[in-house]
């Protein structure tokens, strides 16, 4: 077997008899050596997420397929490929001018888990294929970490044994696997509790929905979700077409500057019961938090209010009750406002969860940045080169209604507001 050896661009392998054999400390970086408590950490595995419904996702960048196990979905679901394959695409790289023009199929295959086009309740295992790499433009990056990414963190956390092409685990390119699995929830849940839900583009750069960057406007918007084809039905996904056009006017100047953008995508989810959510520590905000963090370049999220909240006072905030009747003639318990985001006490109380999703702007940028040679330990410089985002907010919809979906799904499981087995 053979053992990676960090000391130069390509690194040096050697072979040892009796399994995988490290070189010796000299032929490290100081950076890692100097780094040895480190190590000992990384045995424990964070690739799933839920405690009823389980996502687990694995694969990199670059390497041969990415994919992704659910596990703990009932059985009786009608599931094939083609329920998962709608919210893939729209988050498929290479579609337009103002996303990366890595062009990859992004096929889902399910290889397990349903039979006679239902769910079995044995776990679900979709994979797909990556084609369109370029690994070579990433041969700078074992030595000369990119300014806003990854490649420092993992490099110390992992030795150097991790996989750097690409951003390797922690790319972009791996919410795919999120999507796989959030596709399958999204379908339980609207099926089994009537719940949709919808995010969109509200904000890129300066240029915002309602024009009002921050402020209360930005906020706020429809308690209600989206058509998809209002959202889909441009570049940006933005459902507002004159805030949608300024956005794309605003990509394709910062990528022709050789820069990035950032954004705020608002997520709306409705029709959920009453009653989600495990105080303390498994909250629903406490999970829906969690894995929105998950997304590569999520710097912050805000439920209902949100910070701006915090500058007003509790007779302007607080949401009053009301009863109200529904078209059945059932009376329940609703808000006049939503200033809690539909979840209090970290409960959900029937009302729409709102939520603001902030993504920083794309790290990957075609200019000279300062970095550092680990090799040598000497101060350098770095141009990044190959195709990347100039702004990653466009496709990263279909990613938030994917882990919310998981999230809501997996406490409707664990409040048995879902059964393990669906009726006919």
């Amino acid at each position: 077997m053979t053992a990676y050896c960090a000391t130069g661009p390509r690194g040096q392998y050697v072979r040892g008899g009796g399994g995988v054999k490290r070189c010796g400390p000299d032929c490290r970086p100081a950076i890692i050596r100097n780094y040895k408590h480190v190590h000992g950490t990384t045995c424990v595995s964070r690739n799933s997420m839920g405690q009823r419904l389980v996502l687990t996702s694995f694969g990199e960048s670059h390497g041969q397929q990415i994919g992704a196990t659910l596990d703990g979905c009932p059985a009786g679901l009608e599931l094939a490929e083609d329920d998962i394959q709608p919210m893939l695409d729209w988050r498929r790289p290479g579609q337009s001018a103002i996303t990366t023009q890595r062009a990859e199929e992004d096929r889902a295959e399910i290889i397990s888990g349903t039979y006679r086009g239902r769910t079995t309740g044995a776990p679900i295992t979709i994979v797909m294929k990556n084609s369109d790499q370029r690994s070579g433009d990433y041969e700078n990056m074992q030595i000369k970490p990119r300014p806003g990414h990854a490649d420092y963190t993992a490099m110390v956390k992992y030795g150097r044994f991790n996989d750097y092409r690409g951003g390797g685990r922690f790319s972009g390119r791996l919410t795919a696997t999120h999507v796989m699995g959030g596709a399958i929830a999204r379908k339980l849940l609207r099926e089994s509790l009537g719940v949709e839900t919808c995010s969109y583009v509200q904000q890129i750069g300066s240029v915002t929905m309602g024009g009002q960057a921050g402020g209360a406007a930005a906020r706020s918007g429809p308690e209600r979700c989206y058509d998809q084809s209002q959202i889909y039905g441009n570049e940006t996904r933005c459902p507002d077409p004159e805030a949608a056009e300024s956005m794309r006017k605003s990509i394709l100047d910062v990528r022709k500057k050789g820069n990035s953008l950032g954004g705020v995508i608002r997520s709306v989810t409705t029709g959920i019961p009453v009653g989600l959510g495990e105080p303390v520590f498994g909250s629903l905000e406490s999970d829906l938090s969690a894995a929105m963090f998950s997304i590569p370049s999520v710097k912050g999220v805000e439920f209902g209010s949100g910070f701006a909240g915090s500058g007003t006072r509790g007779s302007q905030n607080n949401d009053a009750y009301y009863v109200t009747e529904d078209g059945d003639g059932t009376k329940r318990v609703a808000t006049h406002t939503n200033n809690s985001g539909g979840i209090l006490g970290g409960i959900s109380n029937g009302m729409p969860i709102t939520m603001r999703v902030a993504f920083k702007p794309t790290s990957s940028i075609p200019q000279d940045q300062p970095t550092v040679n680990v090799g040598t330990m000497s101060n350098d410089t770095l141009r990044v080169v190959g195709r990347h985002d100039p702004c990653v907010v466009p496709r990263a919809p279909p990613v938030v209604d994917a882990l919310v979906s998981l999230v809501v799904a997996d406490h409707a499981l664990v409040s048995r507001h879902i059964k393990p087995v669906l009726e006919k």
